[in-house]
């Protein structure tokens, strides 16, 4: 009964091989020339305005992340239903729930363009 997990268990190692294995070749032959421009601090290649410990952080960068990864868990609930949407069992019911799923996503994304949340400035 064990035996049939030997495959998973070898493509675990060998994953795990592979991961350590890149890990200890980016560090074995990593750059070492440090000079103060390639150690100072940068924010999305601007020059970072006042001291990082006084916590100004723009609340813009957040908005966008949260953004992006609602829109992508969108996607994965789209994936498996446009899989069963080509069988023939899948009930009108399902259709239109997932339906009214896009519409409320489109409406906060809609919501989110009008307020000029996804204005990059």
């Amino acid at each position: 009964m064990l035996l049939t997990y030997l495959p998973i268990l070898i493509m675990i190692g060998v994953a795990s091989a592979m991961a350590i294995g890149a890990l200890v070749m980016s560090f074995i032959f990593q750059p070492r020339n440090p000079y103060a421009s390639k150690n100072s601090p940068w924010e999305c290649g601007m020059e970072p305005v006042g001291d990082a410990n006084e916590g100004h952080v723009r609340i813009h960068f957040f908005i966008i992340a949260m953004l992006f990864v609602i829109f992508d868990v969108e996607t994965l609930f789209l994936f498996p239903w446009a899989v069963l949407l080509t069988e023939k069992s899948l009930s009108t019911f399902i259709f239109v729930e997932m339906i009214i799923f896009i519409v409320v996503l489109a409406i906060g994304l809609v919501y989110a363009w009008v307020k000029g949340a996804l204005e990059w400035v």
